[in-house]
């Protein structure tokens, strides 16, 4: 099982300005970490203390930053590169790979105080692979420090879940995600309008590294250093804002034939129809914050092209019989719970709209 080789930026054999974006910015100290403060004030605190577990799992998403917190904290606790190792479990899942893990183990350090092992996906290793990883863990050496990641928790045998701290990683708020993507871009010589930055946080989906691997695709491709939202939806096959703007017209003017004529084109053009909810919904909430709450325009035009702000408050401004309602934002949201579940994907979307204007009973 080999040592990996860091990747960070920096790196003498890489150029820098080749880098994808998640690696090019990847944190390096605890101060430019996000949305992780639950996490990294105990771990800082804990190296201050001298209060260092010998085995750590962090859990969570893709993308949320737990391989490169462990990087951290190994780099704050005076771990040389030499003295840290990166395993892939996927790759490395076997007894004898273990084995030799057990092996390096009992090995001195080289520069440091610790040895630090990250084991990544570590929820892939084999049964017995996880019984040779659980006699380490219970009698490991004084010098050994344990980092395991997983995305999948329930896959970690609670024997080997007993003898680590468990951290849970949050995922990233939109607003997080969306001034994130906002620095890197201009750091990058690129502006994004208002609305684009928020379009990539929900299409990063809570991940770090999803989000800035789409804003590079974007900036790759794009033919100006202003990139328009327009421009972003082609690029990302992301829905075109007058498709999702025909759905709030049509909850706005009570024409249902027109909500569902949207739907339709949306499926009929191969469009991600929960990614399609998610953005009516977005807007949707947008429309009755303006409708009930006005005073908060200003906060909401920074997720807004101007364009889209206009169009909210004209359907606002039209909703004679109140259909921009709680209610009706309810079943959008219930729509989008049951899209997983839908052998047609459109259908629940569909369904929402028809109880929202179809005069349904309950």
């Amino acid at each position: 099982m080999s040592k990996t080789e860091n990747d960070n930026a920096g790196n003498g054999n890489e150029n820098h300005s080749s880098l994808a974006l998640y690696r090019k910015y990847r944190p390096k100290k605890w101060s430019e970490v996000e949305a992780q403060n639950h996490i990294t004030d105990v771990l800082e605190s804990s190296i201050k203390e001298g209060k260092v577990s010998h085995a750590y799992l962090f859990v969570g998403g893709r993308g949320l930053g737990k391989t490169t917190i462990a990087r951290i904290f190994a780099k704050e606790l005076g771990v040389s590169e030499n003295d840290t190792y990166e395993i892939d479990a996927a790759s490395n899942r076997g007894i004898e790979d273990i084995r030799e893990l057990r092996d390096g183990v009992r090995v001195l350090p080289l520069e440091s105080r610790y040895k630090v092992y990250i084991i990544d996906e570590v929820h892939m290793l084999s049964k017995d692979a996880w019984g040779a990883l659980l006699k380490t863990l219970e009698e490991p050496p004084a010098h050994a420090l344990f980092i395991l990641a997983t995305t999948e928790f329930h896959k970690v045998p609670d024997t080997i879940v007993s003898r680590c701290q468990v951290f849970h990683f949050k995922k990233p708020t939109e607003a997080i995600l969306k001034n994130t993507i906002l620095a890197i871009a201009e750091k990058e010589g690129y502006e994004l309008d208002a609305g684009s930055a928020e379009l990539l946080a929900i299409l990063g989906d809570g991940s770090f590294r999803d989000a800035l691997g789409i804003l590079q695709k974007v900036l790759n491709f794009s033919k100006s250093r202003k990139v328009k939202r327009e421009e972003l939806e082609k690029i990302t096959g992301a829905p075109k804002t007058e498709l999702v703007n025909a759905v709030i017209s049509s909850v706005a003017e009570n024409d249902l034939v027109s909500g569902l004529s949207a739907v339709e084109k949306a499926a009929k053009e191969g469009l991600d129809m929960k990614l399609f909810t998610k953005l009516a919904i977005q807007k949707f909430r947008m429309a009755i914050i303006l409708k009930y709450a006005p005073k908060l325009e200003k906060e909401l035009a920074g997720d807004l092209s101007q364009g889209d702000l206009e169009f909210l408050k004209n359907k606002v401004s039209e909703d004679k019989k109140g259909m921009l309602r709680s209610p009706a934002l309810a079943y959008l949201l219930e729509a989008y719970q049951n899209i997983d579940r839908a052998f047609i994907q459109e259908l629940p979307l569909e369904l929402a709209l028809i109880r929202i204007l179809g005069g349904e009973e309950e």
